[in-house]
């Protein structure tokens, strides 16, 4: 049985509701530019709206920036060791014996070629 880690969700600071509402108002701003652009003929009318779409754009790009400032929480290395030791490396290691083999024979033969080519000292003088 395959298991998962649940995560939690991030709690809701102050940046991460700014970034929400940002990004709410700038999807409303973009619908609205894009209702204009669909239903109208007019080209000045298009155009003003695709203006508009760009700055939102540039708009989106900026708060992007602003919210890549709050600095990622860091997990404790206690609760790091706790999740490593949940996994079990027991199927990895039975999947991968049928490789290992002939992995450790061309280690081997690439050892040897390489203390012949050092003229079998091992790289002493």
């Amino acid at each position: 049985m395959i298991q998962t880690q649940h995560t939690p969700a991030p709690p809701l600071t102050p940046a991460i509701a700014w970034r929400q509402a940002l990004q709410t108002k700038l999807m409303d701003a973009l619908d609205a530019a894009w209702a204009i652009i669909e239903r109208s003929v007019d080209p000045a009318e298009i155009r003003e709206a695709l203006d508009r779409a760009k700055a939102i754009g540039a708009i989106a790009v900026m708060g992007r920036k602003v919210a890549l400032l709050e600095p990622t929480p860091r997990t404790t290395p206690a609760k790091a060791v706790k999740a490593t030791a949940d996994l079990s490396l027991e199927p990895l290691n039975a999947a991968l014996a049928p490789v290992a083999a002939p992995m450790a024979a061309q280690a081997e033969h690439t050892r040897r070629a390489l203390e012949k080519l050092k003229g079998g000292r091992r790289g002493r003088p």
